[in-house]
């Protein structure tokens, strides 16, 4: 399935953070994909109201049975959100409980057991 793409565009406000919550709430009910890709590049600036926000639309995200994933964030926005300890999946990586594409382990004969 495709996940569904939310853009945010900011500065956000706090009074703005709940209706976002509930149409990543609802973006999820209605593809099923289990993911949400939310579109950062047009964010602004970081700043800890960015990382209220993002980490908002995850716990949504989880309460409903899903996850978020960052499109384009800034490296800016990366080490703001490494700083305070939020991980967040970003598009285009592989999830960590599945391996990369196009890589293939193999055991030539006579390797010793590890």
């Amino acid at each position: 399935m495709t996940p569904a793409v939310l853009v945010l565009t900011g500065p956000v406000t706090r009074d703005e953070v709940p209706g976002l919550c509930e149409e990543v709430r609802a973006l999820l009910a209605a593809t099923g994909a289990g993911v949400v890709v939310c579109d950062v590049a047009g964010l602004g600036p970081p700043g800890l109201d960015a990382v209220e926000l993002l980490a908002r639309l995850q716990l949504t995200a989880r309460r409903s049975g899903g996850g978020i994933r960052l499109r384009d964030p800034t490296p800016a926005l990366l080490a703001l959100l490494n700083l305070v300890g939020l991980t967040l999946e970003l598009e285009g990586q592989p999830e960590e409980r599945e391996p990369a594409l196009c890589v293939e382990e193999a055991v030539e004969p006579g390797d010793p057991a590890v």
